[in-house]
């Protein structure tokens, strides 16, 4: 009886830990319904796997959890749906799954494990963070030889660019391809371009104008 209520209490820490992660820190922020039972059902799942596992004792039931948490970190990041924040609360999900999981972890140290798992993603990917920070790929309508030509035109495009990899020049379509870490102007900074009827008028010879 002491044992079943044991594994009722750690059940209940995942649950309530799982439940945080997911409905109060990863949806409001992502918005990304698809993977909220992806979360949830891994998380119960590994948990029952390695709560089960632990009775196997001394015949390697706990190898055996590790290597299916192996097993399932590799085949799901295969998936490339999945972007390198949203990996982060997946691992969570599994690390809290296998630490509740543990009937012979004390609950109180268990308990604390997880709170530090929620404190360092709440912290880890809070939206004020390096908020002006981002990442994208741009497929640029001009060949670039010069860095410093190339870094003016992502200035003027994106915003000041932190990173860049030229991913594919293409000479033929005058093309190249961008993989750029920028950061974003401040708020309320001019960030108007000039419009190309201006260059167009601007450059028009001086008779047109008569």
């Amino acid at each position: 009886m002491d044992s079943l209520r044991h594994l009722a209490a750690h059940l209940g820490l995942d649950l309530a830990a799982v439940c945080l992660l997911t409905f109060a820190i990863y949806y409001p922020r992502h918005r990304r319904r698809d993977l909220v039972p992806a979360y949830l059902a891994l998380n119960v799942a590994l948990f029952t796997v390695v709560a089960a596992l632990a009775e196997v004792g001394g015949n390697g039931g706990t190898a055996l959890g590790f290597g299916l948490f192996g097993v399932l970190s590799i085949i799901r990041l295969r998936s490339d749906s999945v972007q390198h924040e949203e990996v982060a609360y997946y691992f969570t999900t599994l690390v809290l799954g296998l630490i509740c999981g543990l009937p012979h972890l004390a609950f109180s140290l268990a308990a604390a494990l997880s709170a530090l798992l929620l404190l360092v993603i709440y912290g880890a990917d809070h939206p004020r963070l390096l908020a002006r920070s981002r990442r994208t790929v741009v497929t640029l309508d001009a060949v670039h030889s010069d860095p410093a030509a190339l870094r003016a035109d992502l200035a003027r495009r994106l915003g000041e660019p932190l990173n860049w990899t030229v991913m594919e020049v293409d000479f033929v379509r005058d093309l190249t391809v961008v993989d750029v870490r920028y950061r974003e102007p401040e708020p309320g900074a001019d960030t108007r371009r000039a419009e190309p009827s201006e260059t167009v008028r601007a450059a028009a010879p001086a008779w047109e104008a008569a």
